[in-house]
């Protein structure tokens, strides 16, 4: 599980992508609900999260780790929960959605389970992402600098351009499996970086510079 790889080992990133994925898919059922409740205990104590009042996370699949079990105390905390949709007519960009246990739910083109598209299509169901206090992405790979390999698409990147930019922001936790941690990635300029990323094992925050 702790095991790390220079991304040189693999080639290009869309080898080095495809290996991450083959690392978290060998894990059990029983390995991914263990490495869950590891990574929600240490998402409970991360400052980010105790002080968020509207938070977003995702709904797990193809071995991603699961963020789910923090649903129950969040929602006992008063929380708002919000689930990333595919925004209609747009390329490659989110809504962020209010999800709660009434919410109707479809799978989209990728199969993920989302917010129907007439719920996500009311504005009173949405929230900009800038008004959101926190969000949890997956991730396909990470490295010790707390960099990111996303899915590939730009989803969450072209949906948060605008934090390049001065003004109000949500914080950005990571999550994954450690087994996907590697020595190094390469950073892209469209890339937006992330405030923390947390694993079954540990937690890591960019290193400040300056």
């Amino acid at each position: 599980m702790n095991d790390t790889a220079d991304r040189s080992t693999f080639g290009d990133k869309i080898a080095l992508r495809r290996e991450l994925r083959r690392r978290r898919r060998t894990l059990s059922l029983n390995q991914q609900k263990q490495a869950a409740a590891a990574l929600c205990q240490r998402l409970k104590r991360l400052p980010e999260i105790r002080r968020a009042k509207r938070i977003s996370l995702y709904l797990p699949v193809n071995g991603e780790i699961d963020p789910t079990p923090l649903i129950p105390w969040l929602r006992q905390r008063k929380v708002s929960i919000y689930l990333p949709v595919l925004r209609p007519f747009s390329t490659n960009r989110l809504w962020f959605v209010a999800y709660r246990e009434s919410t109707p739910m479809v799978k989209n083109r990728f199969g993920i389970a989302e917010p129907c598209s007439r719920f996500a299509a009311d504005r009173r169901n949405r929230l900009p992402a800038w008004a959101l206090d926190t969000l949890i992405v997956p991730l396909v790979g990470f490295d010790k600098q707390a960099n990111r390999m996303g899915m590939g698409g730009g989803f969450y990147d072209r949906s948060l351009a605008f934090m390049r930019h001065q003004g109000p922001a949500p914080t950005l936790i990571g999550v994954a499996h450690a087994c996907q941690q590697v020595d190094a990635l390469p950073i892209e300029p469209w890339d937006i970086p992330l405030n923390v990323i947390a694993s079954d094992t540990k937690v890591i925050r960019p290193t400040k510079t300056g």
